[in-house]
């Protein structure tokens, strides 16, 4: 009877605490899962004047029609190339930027590397995309400083090759600051007599790094590794939207982008539904599978 008691009590103690989830799972419901009826455009011949109701099913057909495409192939293989690169350098970039960091014995000019380098996570791709158009133009500072070594100006922006380097780069140059910190969280982690007794042994910075520091991040960069395999077909949306146009489309567009133009310019709703449809089970297996992967090498799991 005082135990029934005590518990309806904590109950409630803690509604208030339950109630302010409340508007976060209403705004949950509507705009993640309420959207997620649009899927069954995928299998129906969509007319918006008729809806989802009166709209013809399509079965497989779109799968079919999308599958055939003569550039879904390179539109995939375009997804791929550009998630890949990312998540390669957007993992090795910071991995060394945070090992050069930890050697640095000015607190504050480490502080101020810090800051520096973190800064651009926080724009929007909308700010980095101006200044990435800017800095890259035909007119921009970096065609004028080519332009003073006596090198012919370079459209880097319509050039499929330079385009994609400008995507990863500028990727990379946004979010190593947050991989970055997390690194240095990894460093701040290793048992400090560890490199005691490595300098009593006279191993130096080099030694150290690759014998103790390396070793002691080997559990995060696995896991920041694995987890990144779930983003395998998210090559940016925002940031390849605003950055590329119709001479780069070849080297430049990815499933994100073609949705958009599919679904939205060409008012083809239902074979865009379908490609996102089939870009969304490929990321489910994807993550799926790096969820595995963390949990077998570094026993990370959320449940």
């Amino acid at each position: 009877m005082k135990d029934a008691s005590i518990g309806r009590k904590r109950k409630f103690r803690e509604m208030p605490l339950h109630l302010m989830l409340l508007p976060g799972v209403i705004v949950t419901l509507i705009y993640a899962y309420g959207p997620m009826f649009g899927i069954v455009m995928a299998f129906q011949k969509f007319q918006p004047l008729q809806g989802f109701f009166k709209s013809k099913w399509a079965g497989m057909k779109n799968f079919d029609y999308i599958f055939h495409l003569p550039e879904f192939n390179q539109i995939l293989w375009n997804t791929v190339i550009i998630s890949v690169l990312k998540m390669a350098f957007g993992l090795i970039v910071p991995l060394v930027l945070a090992l050069l960091l930890n050697e640095l014995t000015r607190d504050w000019f480490k502080r101020f590397v810090q800051t520096s380098v973190f800064l651009p996570f926080f724009l929007s791709w909308t700010v980095l995309g101006g200044v990435m158009l800017d800095i890259f133009s035909l007119h921009g500072p970096v065609n004028a400083i080519l332009h003073s070594f006596g090198i012919s100006p370079i459209m880097f922006m319509g050039n499929g090759d330079w385009f994609r380097g400008i995507i990863v780069g500028s990727d990379v140059w946004k979010g190593m600051g947050y991989n970055m910190i997390v690194f240095l969280a990894a460093i701040a982690g290793i048992n400090a007599s560890l490199y005691e007794a490595a300098e009593v042994d006279g191993a130096g910075k080099w030694k150290q790094m690759l014998h103790i520091t390396l070793p002691g991040m080997a559990p995060i960069i696995i896991l920041l590794a694995t987890l990144s395999l779930g983003n395998v077909l998210n090559a940016g949306f925002d940031q390849i939207l605003i950055l590329y146009n119709s001479i780069v489309y070849d080297k430049a567009d990815v499933i994100d982008t073609y949705v958009y133009r599919l679904g939205l310019f060409s008012q083809q709703f239902s074979p865009a539904a379908a490609i996102g449809l089939f870009k969304s089970v490929i990321s489910l297996g994807m993550v799926s599978v790096s969820y595995y992967m963390a949990y077998r090498f570094s026993r990370y799991r959320i449940f």
